[in-house]
């Protein structure tokens, strides 16, 4: 059986055959007619790919979730690997019915089962106030909103857009939180933990995760902060939970996009909800940059394609050498011992 190509296994110059799915169709004009420009995808990435007149007449449309079969020449375009097919047809559902469709599905590379094991560990071990501890576990071990976490993609795109990529997102964060903490002790650990853990936990329903990841209407009407609240308000008010603190609590989650213009409803206004927002901030940047810097070899620099939501074009530097092992301090026979203490007498 003939090896199959995934998206990882495809080259500047070379040539592409393998099944693909169809992240995003978009139809175009061209001098020499209209055009199709695609996103495609398998478990192992996304590349674009552009079916060029005549053969993009054949297609009266092409939408995302279906599946085709395409064969091209791999180019490059603004310095990203750009797909010219020269043939396409997309899988009758009888051959979609017989495929294994996880090999097109971006999964996070650490098993959700873990993952979420980890979070309840965490939060046994820093929640002692009981209302907080009957809250945060509530929700945890809800089986619906369990289940939710476990699958989420933590956004469309940019960072941790994978199933499997909120839960690590949402553990990455509650631990760089834990650490900042540590620094700065006046701050109340478990108010800033709460508020890692659930503060983007409505992007479970404000996106449909799957094969065609896109905004779900409620995540379009109301936004995942919103409904992360909503979820939450039922298990809060059979929690106990002190009213000074449910009101501070939401307030972290309100205000963790940190200024207006980034669709925030409101700015931090205290240490905890600052802290928050810069943790979140900080971990989808470093997630994006990492995903960037993939495509390097080891040890290899050199400057990404132009990056529009961080406007610049990032570089992967130089690493500073490692220092060897210290070797281990060699014993001292006993007549270097005797010559030792003669020495410092």
């Amino acid at each position: 059986m003939e090896k199959r190509q995934f998206i990882k296994d495809i080259a500047v110059n070379g040539d592409v055959n393998g099944l693909f799915l169809i992240a995003s169709a978009n139809q175009m004009q061209a001098k020499n007619g209209p055009f199709w420009r695609l996103e495609i995808c398998d478990s192992t990435g996304t590349l674009n790919a552009k079916v060029w007149s005549p053969l993009s007449t054949s297609f009266e449309t092409l939408s995302a979730g279906e599946v085709v079969h395409l064969e091209g020449r791999a180019g490059l375009f603004r310095d990203k690997i750009d797909i010219n097919v020269d043939r396409m047809r997309i899988l009758a559902p009888y051959e979609m019915d017989a495929l294994d469709m996880g090999q097109f599905l971006v999964s996070s590379e650490r098993d959700p089962e873990e993952m979420h094991a980890e979070l309840l560990a965490l939060c046994k071990d820093v929640f002692t106030h009981k209302p907080w501890r009957k809250f945060v576990t509530s929700v945890l071990r809800n089986e619906e909103l369990a289940e939710a976490l476990k699958a989420a993609p933590a956004a469309k795109s940019v960072h941790h857009a994978y199933r499997g990529g909120l839960l690590e997102h949402i553990l990455s964060v509650s631990g760089l939180c834990m650490r900042m903490a540590d620094h700065y002790p006046e701050i109340d650990r478990q108010m800033l933990l709460a508020g890692a853990v659930f503060h983007d936990l409505g992007k479970a329903w404000e996106l449909s995760g799957g094969l065609v990841n896109d905004y779900t209407d409620e995540g379009r009407l109301l936004g995942h902060i919103h409904i992360g609240l909503e979820r939450l308000e039922p298990f809060i008010v059979r929690s106990g939970l002190e009213r000074e603190l449910a009101i501070h609590f939401k307030h972290l989650i309100l205000s963790h996009h940190g200024e207006y213009e980034f669709g925030s409803p409101r700015r931090p206004k205290t240490r905890e909800a600052m802290m928050l927002h810069y943790a979140d901030n900080l971990d989808a940047k470093m997630a994006q940059m990492n995903s960037l810097f993939k495509g390097f070899e080891e040890g290899e620099t050199g400057w990404t394609p132009f990056q529009p939501t961080l406007q610049r074009f990032l570089y992967n530097p130089v690493r500073t050498p490692e220092a060897e092992p210290a070797q281990r301090k060699r014993r001292e026979t006993p007549k270097e011992e005797q010559c030792s203490l003669l020495l410092k007498a």
